[in-house]
């Protein structure tokens, strides 16, 4: 089955663009497009999209909104989220991160990187670019004010250890070659991670990783 994506951009150009992109791709199907937050919000809620493609920058609602909104804290079925925009330090993508966004991209990343994106986030994983999002939330981590929350339990070494190519923006293949172990081993420690940390995805696990320094 495709995975339905919700497209959400202010400039027709973009909107189209990503359309025609992602409807090329054998198993994606764009079901809506809108041009500003506010009609982000109702169209997900109206079409029921798998994965919501958001630009940040948007009239009327922005996309740290609408993000907020569709998978918040406080949202009993949220919609998995990608963030795209044109800068790679927008001060706004750690906003969004923290409203709940399973992933940032740029819109230059190509359809390889963006096609992967969605298709984590349809599967309850997250994509860091390695080359974008790890520097741009280092680069916040630094500048929180506030201390980072402390795991309810302590984590174990294994844990440790699947903790930093997570932040780093490794998948679950290239974690379990790296320490020779297996994706179903790297995930069930992601999922200890995130049980400890109180963290929704693998994304708020990496923020958590820059934020106490362990990378």
């Amino acid at each position: 089955m495709s995975i339905k994506v919700l497209v959400a951009d202010d400039q027709p150009i973009v909107r189209t663009g990503l359309t025609m992109l992602l409807d090329a791709q054998p198993d994606l199907e764009v079901v809506g497009a809108a041009a500003d937050g506010q009609e982000a919000v109702r169209l997900a809620h109206e079409l029921r999209p798998d994965v919501g493609l958001f630009d940040i920058r948007m009239p009327l609602m922005d996309g740290i909104e609408a993000t907020r909104r569709l998978a918040g804290p406080d949202v009993a079925d949220p919609l998995p989220i990608v963030v795209i925009t044109t800068f790679d330090l927008d001060e706004y993508v750690h906003g969004a991160l923290k409203a709940g966004a399973r992933g940032f991209l740029l819109k230059d990343a190509g359809p390889a990187l963006l096609t992967q994106a969605i298709h984590a986030a349809a599967e309850g994983d997250a994509l860091i670019a390695p080359s974008v999002t790890v520097r741009l939330l280092a680069a916040f981590a630094h500048a929180e004010a506030s201390s980072p929350r402390q795991p309810i339990e302590p984590l174990t070494a294994r844990e440790e250890e699947v903790l930093v190519p997570v932040a780093r923006g490794r998948t679950n293949g290239e974690i379990a070659s790296e320490l020779y172990i297996t994706q179903s081993t790297v995930k069930a420690h992601l999922a200890s991670l995130m049980r400890k940390l109180g963290a929704r995805n693998r994304v708020e696990v990496a923020m958590w990783a820059h934020e106490t320094g362990r990378v």
